[in-house]
């Protein structure tokens, strides 16, 4: 009966003890299932208030923005968030290509990797830029000629005759010319006859002045210019006594 009682002791010993562990068990179960609903909880909270902050900067933004109206025929704008997105990845993968090529000791250089690429971009950029590139430079070249042939005191379409580094006086010699013919013409009575004799003298001058002007092309830089300054001098003579015979006082 002893022996009994003692092995009846024995297992209730045993039972109380595996009860035990099983408690234990069930409390870090429980310990660590409230734990991963509390951390589950903290991410929501903060998903709904970085949401919430985005939302509010996003009407702030909006709010902020000068109202438009939409037009039909335009597709409606990409969100901020997908550009900022696409934008970031074009950085990123700019960034490596960058740290790739400083690395390899490319950057800045000229390689052929970077030939064939800008060739490339040069084949399907080049005939759209084509047009626009072309206007530019005959607008430019039209303002150029326009402000030239102003200078000169000529004619745009009659630019193209005066050339050279003697261009300026090759056209006061042209409209000295014009007025040599215009005092010809409008003279009358007693001095139509010393006005055509002046205009025959000095329209065989202008015409040395004009060989000399030609030849002064080919002379070095000094001497073409020293040459410049006295059929300068000479043409102000003309031009003076043309003024006086036109009655233009030039005191």
């Amino acid at each position: 009966m002893r022996r009994l009682a003692r092995r009846r002791g024995k297992i209730a010993q045993g039972a109380q003890r595996g009860c035990r562990k099983c408690a234990v068990k069930k409390a870090k179960a429980e310990n660590m299932a409230r734990r991963q609903v509390d951390e589950a909880a903290r991410k929501a909270a903060a998903a709904r208030s970085k949401a919430a902050e985005m939302k509010a900067a996003e009407m702030e933004a909006a709010r902020s923005a000068p109202v438009q109206q939409a037009d039909p025929a335009t597709p409606p704008p990409l969100t901020s968030a997908a550009v900022g997105k696409k934008a970031a990845k074009a950085l990123l993968k700019a960034d490596k290509r960058t740290a790739k090529a400083i690395k390899k000791g490319e950057f800045g250089t000229v390689t052929p990797g970077n030939t064939k690429k800008i060739i490339g971009i040069a084949k399907i950029v080049g005939p759209l830029l084509l047009p626009f590139v072309l206007r530019a430079v005959r607008t430019v070249r039209e303002s150029y000629d326009r402000s030239r042939a102003r200078k000169l005191g000529v004619p745009v379409d009659d630019l193209g005759k005066f050339t050279g580094h003697g261009a300026s006086l090759h056209a006061r010699i042209a409209g000295d010319s014009v007025a040599l013919r215009d005092l010809r013409e409008q003279s009358t009575g007693e001095e139509r006859g010393h006005a055509r004799t002046y205009a025959d003298q000095a329209e065989a001058r202008l015409a040395q002045l004009t060989s000399a002007v030609r030849a002064a092309e080919r002379m070095p830089s000094p001497r073409r210019k020293s040459t410049h300054r006295a059929v300068d001098q000479e043409l102000s003579r003309i031009e003076d006594e043309l003024l006086t015979r036109f009655g233009v006082p030039t005191g």
